[in-house]
């Protein structure tokens, strides 16, 4: 299956559908105070980057975003692959251009929060297999037990 990921404006339909499909396969899984949803008016901000992954028919079937806090820290947000396409590596495609992005910002880490591991294994097997580490809450997160919360430090330390 071929597939195409570049940045967009989240504000498109087949974007909202699928920030819809996400917000659905979440609701259940943790109370709605541990759910730490960007709207796709917020994602349309101008320090988030929204990628979008198309089929070679042009249809959305994935998204994540860059979410840039400071000059040093990035936080990866609302990653989400159609379940029709899922074992395809659409979300490590999409995360890879994540993370080529926040390293062409010059950006030291990137941190990420997401749903416990009993409730979205097949997630924390995308991000460890990427090079993201379990770490404790960051910014304002709470520290409970629906949040994981992962790290990946982009900048090597030079040595001499």
């Amino acid at each position: 299956m071929a597939v195409s990921i570049a940045i967009e404006t989240p504000l498109q339909d087949d974007v909202r559908g699928l920030i819809d499909k996400l917000n659905a396969h979440l609701l259940p899984l943790s109370p709605p105070e541990f759910q730490f949803k960007l709207t796709v008016e917020q994602m349309a901000g101008a320090d988030t980057s929204v990628f979008v992954a198309r089929d070679e028919t042009g249809r959305a079937i994935g998204c994540g975003a860059l979410r840039v806090h400071s000059a040093g820290m990035g936080e990866v947000k609302r990653m989400f692959t159609d379940p029709e396409v899922r074992g395809k590596r659409v979300g490590s495609a999409l995360l890879e251009a994540i993370v080529g992005l926040a390293q062409e910002r010059g950006l030291d880490v990137l941190m990420l929060e997401t749903g416990a591991a009993a409730d979205m294994p097949e997630a924390h097997r995308l991000y460890t297999r990427s090079g993201f580490v379990a770490r404790g809450p960051f910014l304002d997160y709470p520290d409970s037990q629906w949040s994981a919360f992962f790290e990946k430090p982009l900048r090597q330390e030079q040595t001499a």
